[in-house]
């Protein structure tokens, strides 16, 4: 069987979402693993302020792709940007673009979604679903693709415990919910969300099923793969270990946790954190567009879905990553940092709310009044009203386990030969946990904090900083207490002369001791 560098050779390749965290890594392995291939195509749209070209070439100019320029200073040529916009019909790509598109794209990968879990249902359906349905209909009418490979999420029915790598039947008719809604104030339809959305926690994992169900009705005219990677984390060995470019799901929890602003967290020690590092996600996305195109004449009209996640081969807990976060955090610690890092996970509730005012709210406040007194304006409170939010949005999937079946995935890597093995590598088995959060840490300090690692030893003397503030406020605010019940409480009182008089007869015989001993 033909390898998957030399499949890819010659080939045009339509991708979306490519200025997104994993779509950037799908381009970035494309051109360095398959240098061969003949043209990306990205569908781009113009973005604050900024024309799809200037998006594609700040894209291009990222540290991600020092090794492809390095191999190919010109591999920019390889890059083609289509000016695209997922919310309008036929996804606004021009006549001229469209015909090129039809007349030469071989395989498409559909990397674009909103991933925000609170997106309002209707921008969610547009984005998850019906751009996934225009996708569909422009692969429709493409004249030689071989492969339409579409990104989901193991969390499409976290509403199940136990997940095969099967399409489950969708909670709602996709047309008939886009249909009903269409005429709908927004208000209106922000208000009957929890009804709709039911047993799942978001509008994201709801329309993401949605979109599993679309792209399954098409399967029977399209050799069609879906790939569902779990929580996508920094990548574990390519380009290079911990390369993170975003604040999103654990990267932030774990800024903020280096930065000693997160002092608590709700979630479960011994549940599984199925956290994926991006590069195995997308190693076994290209595999998967390799083994649909190839196998296309001989698959049977379904979809063949690949559950990407780590719980079921190699796990580890939510209780094990607080470990080693704080520990990495300690050895590489971030700059400037607010308190000395240490987060702790419980799954208490009252517990958690209690640190959450003593830890969080209360030091808040403390520093905004500091704040407003220097002339300053405050926002500590505003910091961690807008973190208490997004952990509050990832505590379903931190306090819960979920077993999903990966014998796709098991399969496909039996199918390749040892030197794709290598090059493609998206065996979780051989991750190591300890290693991988050590590397991840480093890479939001360097990739997203943009920290210069020479810096570490005034960012520790800063910890020493901390600590000594730290003891010495704790040490006062003591003396303080106690000095305050020993005014209102004559056993109080009897009791701390006992104490310092069982210290000055310590001190005494000691004294005495050494002098004896002399």
């Amino acid at each position: 069987m033909v390898s998957i560098a030399d499949y890819y050779a010659g080939k045009n390749v339509l991708i979306t979402g490519a200025t997104g965290f994993m779509g950037k890594v799908l381009v970035e392995k494309l051109l360095r693993s398959c240098p061969e291939v003949q043209t990306l195509y990205l569908l781009v749209r113009p973005k604050a302020g900024q024309s799809m070209q200037e998006r594609v070439s700040d894209m291009m100019k990222c540290k991600l792709f020092d090794r492809v320029r390095e191999d190919n200073p010109d591999f920019h040529q390889k890059i083609v940007p289509i000016s695209s916009e997922l919310t309008q019909p036929a996804l606004a790509i021009s006549p001229e673009d469209v015909e090129r598109l039809t007349s030469c794209v071989n395989i498409i990968f559909h990397c674009a979604a909103t991933i925000r879990f609170d997106e309002p249902l209707k921008h969610a359906l547009q984005l998850n679903v019906m751009a996934t349905q225009q996708l569909l209909n422009l692969a429709q009418q493409m004249h030689h693709l071989q492969a339409f490979i579409h990104i989901s999420t193991a969390y499409a029915n976290c509403n199940r415990r136990h997940i095969d790598e099967i399409i489950y039947p969708p909670p709602v008719e996709p047309k008939k919910l886009i249909d009903s809604l269409e005429w709908m104030e927004d208000s209106i339809v922000c208000d009957i969300t929890p009804r709709l959305i039911g047993d799942r926690p978001n509008t994201y994992t709801y329309t993401k099923a949605l979109a599993e169900c679309v792209v399954q009705k098409e399967s029977s005219k399209l050799s069609i793969g879906i790939i569902r990677p779990s929580i996508v984390g920094a990548s574990w060995q390519e380009p290079f270990p911990g390369w993170i470019d975003n604040f999103n799901g654990p990267s932030g929890v774990f800024i903020a946790a280096g930065k000693g602003i997160l002092r608590t967290m709700r979630a479960n020690n011994d549940a599984v954190a199925d956290l994926i590092p991006v590069d195995v996600v997308i190693n076994l996305t290209l595999a998967a567009g390799w083994y649909t195109a190839v196998h296309r004449l001989t698959f049977p009209p379904a979809a063949l879905v690949y559950n990407c996640t780590t719980g079921g081969i190699n796990p580890f807990h939510w209780g094990e990553i607080e470990h080693h976060v704080m520990s990495s955090f300690k050895r590489n610690p971030l700059e400037q940092a607010f308190r000395r890092p240490n987060a702790n996970i419980t799954s208490n509730y009252l517990m958690n709310q209690y640190w959450i005012l003593v830890s969080h709210k209360f030091p808040a406040l403390i520093y905004d009044l500091y704040l407003r007194l220097s002339g300053q304006k405050p926002q500590m409170m505003r910091i961690f009203n807008r973190l208490h939010k997004a952990i509050g949005l990832l505590e379903y999937f931190s306090s819960q386990d979920w077993e999903w079946n990966s014998e796709n995935m098991n399969m496909l890597m039996s199918h390749l030969s040892p030197e794709d093995r290598k090059t493609f590598n998206f065996d979780v088995r051989q991750l190591n946990w300890p290693e991988y959060i050590e590397n991840y840490c480093i890479g939001t300090k360097k990739y997203v904090l943009n920290e210069d690692m020479s810096d570490i030893p005034a960012a520790r003397q800063h910890l020493r900083k901390l600590r000594n503030i730290r003891y010495t406020f704790n040490t006062l605010l003591l003396v303080f207490i106690w000095r305050v019940f020993i005014a209102r409480s004559q056993m109080a009182r009897n009791i701390w002369y006992f104490v310092v008089s069982l210290c000055f007869k310590f001190l005494s015989y000691f004294r005495a001791s050494s002098t004896l001993t002399n």
